[in-house]
């Protein structure tokens, strides 16, 4: 009996000391897993449904494409494949495959030139009996949209037989033509090769420089250069009686080739200027049976001294009627320019400011070469032969609806408020209507602050009026303006809006049938007006409200027009207070309630929908459960996981995420989230790491794979190495946003740390761009925080004010008006805003220390902000470090310099909040004699 006790004790002993001994063997994450995990890309499913592709990838190495016949319930792999799509009847997949990473790289290593590394090969797959075609070197594979029977695909340059690196496939052999073999001139192009699918035969073409297939996959057009055995042409290939035309050659060359979707018209631009001249003057040519030219540097429909621009591809509309190019002044030549006797040290090198130019120089040197090939819109009318000019230098912007099927067009300026952009935001523009028939344009809307579009039955031009907080829509026929939302009482601005800008919308689901009834956003719901007498209804019957549900419509076919005006519709669903979403059904005709069809705590996403089955693709996530792919119905009943990346996850420590809310110390509701490491003691204290930018509540159930993330800790990563990680969102206050950072996040961290768990001489801070500026702020304030990460701050906003965001040449006034800096006037209206925002003016007070990051090629906040910071800090006397990625923008890119930054904070952190022994180059830096040469990650002995 006591040797049963003894037995049963141990027994239950072993039961009760299983999962720990498991959880013992999990693993911390570590810098080196970030290669090994993989994400999921490039999702499809054939139009019946009944195949399904998706990549899975690494950071670096070699992915697997997927291939899931859902109905024979078969899987099948394809190494390194990628760029994947089904043929239109669900015949074929075509994909590219990659060579192996490790040879190219050790190809790259081995300095083999560019055209002799390994290329990509082409695999055709049959769908119905696996039989598979393959080739080698292939550059690209196009695919008529709506038809199937044929391919074409652009071979890579030749190059000397021997020479090739081969990619490890069993793809055919490539077959190049004679005239490109070794010892011959490279000639210019490369081969095409048109593929009849069902008995793969192939027909070839050297030396093309461009291939279009028509969306019916009637006809496919290619072009050719000129060499000493034939002409530059454009050529057809016909693919129902399988033969080849020529629609034009003798030029010296051609390009920007267009089809209309029928294969029926042809469009290119054709030069007879040699591809070395300085300016080279096109032409445009139509093929409708027979060829015609359209418009040259001397057609009368064209504006005087103007020409069609080989900067812009020619486009037809839907129906073919209607031929679509650019057009540009010809160039024009200066003396200064043109004087040969000056040698280049000679010449006057000189940038003028001017207090009228609409933009400041910055902004025009970034944009001189897009300016130089800025082309405006013109149209040819092919059953009239008529030219009409659309777009001008007065109003340079032309846009369409998406088919480019309907009678008119919107023309977009924003030149008479260009000078304002640098303090004033939103941005205005004046909008003009566009008659598609006789070229003619009125004025709808001046300095509005919203980009109207149309509907798509043609009836009106509608947007949001951000200084009217309501949604207008203009009436073509009659002229009229119809304000549409400005009767209905609920806002239709975004109400959690907190700078000192005009707030923007909800969005819009979209038109119903005929243009009947607009569908509009409101924090829940969906209203449903109609225009003609602006009566509304909601669609979902206040069920968002009530529930505090956002509902969204989920459009399942990409090209429909209309919603459906009398039918079942799919919403997705994000509840506003728990953070649980997932999807509902409603009804457009009928007043119901929506009807839930799946609701949790993950986050869903929707993929897509088979276009002509109700099977659809979904992904599905946790904070613990990767965003996998998911199969199912339109009822979303009996969800089928479809791929299962990361399996590896189980073996590594991971954490949990949980949803916290709180009063700020100003005496606002405020919300966040708290992530904890994996068997998380409550008994416990554990170092924490603060991260904050704007509001991120919402994102409870966002996965973080573990990445060496450009610019913030991976909370996944720090969760796994026994850290907490708390996120609180922050609500500000126009001309305060230090202050309002500080009462949102010291309250929240006390909040937290008031329960018990948190170690309150080892919490650390850590944010970048706004949020570098508020953790700058926030340790000039409290003492709280025994370390800090500061990534590109914005440390002095007296100097910054008036500073470029370089990137995009703007002035940064706007922003601390206007937008995120939320100052919200200029630099001499309120001064001591400026300076009190400012963490530099307040260095002295710094007890915290502080690793910076700030790259010299940073566009969005002067690289100076950070030398400012870290000199102040230095002078002081400070603890601090500062991380300078050479040529790198507002945060590292290039994955070694992430990976490197990913390491140094986290040694950063674990010194200060773990006690662990600081990193060499921590205690004795990264001497410039040194770099490259070492990277001094080593712990320094005790």
């Amino acid at each position: 009996m006591k040797l049963m006790l003894h037995t049963l004790s141990f027994l239950l002993f072993f039961l009760l000391s299983l999962p720990i001994a498991l959880q013992a063997q999990k693993k911390s994450l570590n810098h080196e897993v970030y290669d090994e995990w993989e994400s999921i890309d490039a999702a499809d499913i054939s139009n019946n449904g009944q195949y399904v592709l998706y990549e899975i990838n690494p950071e670096q190495g070699d992915g697997v494409l997927h291939l899931r016949n859902m109905k024979k319930d078969e899987l099948s792999h394809y190494a390194r494949g990628t760029k994947a799509a089904f043929t239109y009847n669900n015949g074929f997949a075509v994909f590219h495959v990659q060579p192996q990473y490790d040879s190219l790289h050790q190809a790259k290593l081995d300095e083999v030139k560019e055209e002799k590394l390994p290329k990509d090969s082409l695999f055709v797959l049959k769908l119905n009996d696996n039989q598979l075609y393959t080739h080698e070197r292939v550059k690209s594979y196009k695919l008529p949209k709506k038809a199937e029977g044929w391919l074409a695909f652009m071979l890579e340059e030749k190059v000397a037989e021997g020479d090739t690196l081969q990619a490890d496939s069993t793809a055919a052999e490539d077959g190049l033509m004679a005239s490109m073999a070794k010892g011959k001139d490279k000639p210019e192009g490369n081969e095409l090769v048109i593929l009849k699918l069902e008995s793969m035969e192939e027909q070839r073409f050297a030396q093309v420089g461009e291939y279009l297939i028509s969306e019916n996959g009637s006809r496919i057009i290619f072009s050719t250069f000129k060499d000493s055995t034939q002409s530059a042409g454009v050529f057809a290939f016909d693919t129902q009686s399988e033969s080849l035309s020529v629609l034009d050659s003798g030029k010296i060359s051609y390009q920007q080739l267009a089809l209309s979707k029928d294969g029926a018209k042809a469009a290119f631009l054709a030069s007879e200027d040699s591809l070395k001249a300085e300016e080279r003057y096109f032409s445009l040519y139509l093929y409708d049976n027979d060829i015609k030219l359209v418009a040259d540097t001397l057609s009368d429909g064209l504006p005087q001294g103007w020409m069609p621009s080989e900067h812009r591809m020619p486009f037809f509309s839907e129906q073919g009627d209607k031929l679509f190019f650019g057009t540009a002044p010809r160039p024009q030549k200066y003396a200064y320019e043109e004087d040969s006797t000056l040698l280049d040290d000679e010449r006057v090198k000189v940038d003028i400011w001017s207090w009228q130019d609409p933009l400041i120089q910055p902004m025009q040197k970034l944009q001189a070469e897009e300016e130089k090939k800025r082309s405006f819109l013109a149209l040819y009318k092919t059953e009239d032969e008529e030219v009409l000019q659309l777009a001008d230098e007065e109003m340079p912007e032309v846009r369409f609806d998406p088919e480019k099927r309907l009678p008119y067009a919107l023309g977009f300026s924003d030149l008479p408020y260009q000078q304002q952009m640098s303090w004033e935001y939103p941005f205005r523009r004046d909008v003009y209507l566009l008659n598609l028939e006789d070229g003619s344009k009125k004025l709808i809307v001046s300095a509005t602050h919203g980009y109207p579009s149309l509907s798509p039955g043609a009836t009106y031009a509608y947007w949001y009026e951000a200084a009217d907080s309501s949604w207008l829509a203009y009436e073509i026929s009659s002229g009229k303006t119809i304000e549409l939302t400005q009767g209905i009482n609920v806002n239709f601005y975004n109400e959690l809006h907190d700078t000192p800008s005009l707030p923007g919308s909800y969005g819009s689901a979209g038109w119903t049938d005929g243009d009947e009834h607009f569908l509009v956003y409101d924090y829940y719901d969906i209203w449903k007006i109609n225009p003609q007498d602006q009566s509304a209804s909601n669609l979902t019957d206040g069920y968002g409200r009530a529930h505090e549900l956002a509902l969204r419509y989920q459009q399942l076919d990409p090209e429909a027009y209309f919603i459906p005006a009398n039918d079942e519709i799919l919403l997705e669903a994000f509840d506003r207070q728990s953070k649980q979403s997932g999807f509902y059904q409603e009804h457009t005709g009928r007043k119901r309630e929506p009807q839930p069809l799946l609701m949790d705590d993950y986050a869903f996403r929707f993929v897509q929908k088979a276009k002509n089955d109700d099977a659809l693709l979904f992904r599905k996530s946790s904070f613990q459960e990767f965003p996998d792919l998911w199969h199912t119905g339109l009822n979303f009943k009996n969800p089928e996981q479809l791929s299962h990346a990361n399996p590896q996850q189980k073996d590594y420590l991971w954490g949990s995420v949980e949803l916290v809310s709180w009063v700020s110390s100003d005496g606002v509701p405020l919300d966040g989230m708290l992530y904890k490491p994996e068997n998380f003691d409550p008994d416990k204290q554990y170092p924490m790491i603060v991260y904050f930018y704007e509001r991120n509540s919402d994102n409870l159930h966002r996965h973080w794979a573990p990445e060496a993330h450009r610019s913030i800790i991976n909370f996944t990563f720090y969760t796994s190495r026994g850290y907490l990680v708390f996120v609180p969102d922050i609500v500000y206050k126009e001309g305060y946003p230090g202050e309002s950072a500080l009462n949102a996040v010291v309250s929240g961290t006390l909040h937290i740390a008031d329960k018990g768990f948190v170690d309150r001489a080892r919490i650390g801070l850590q944010g970048h761009s706004w949020g570098g500026y508020q953790v700058a702020y926030l340790v000039t304030q409290t003492n709280m925080f025994r370390a800090a990460e500061s990534g590109a701050p914005v440390v002095n906003m007296t100097s910054a004010y008036g500073g470029i965001r370089w990137g995009s040449g703007m002035s940064r006034m706007f922003q601390y008006e206007r937008t995120q800096s939320r100052i919200g006037g200029t630099l001499w209206e309120y001064p001591i805003r400026y300076i009190e925002n400012s963490p530099l003016f307040f260095a002295d007070k710094i007890e915290t220390p502080l690793l910076i990051l700030h790259n010299d090629h940073d566009g969005a906040v002067p690289w100076e902000q950070g030398i400012e910071f870290f000199v102040a800090l230095r002078r002081l006397g400070k603890p601090a470090w500062m991380l300078n990625y050479n040529d790198e923008p507002h945060w590292p890119l290039k994955y070694p310099n992430r990976k490197d930054f990913a390491r140094r904070m986290q040694q950063f952190f674990d010194h200060y909040l773990k006690d662990e022994p600081m990193p060499e180059w921590m205690e004795s830096g990264l001497p410039a004699k040194l770099k490259g040469r070492t990277l001094r990650y080593e712990l320094s002995e005790e």
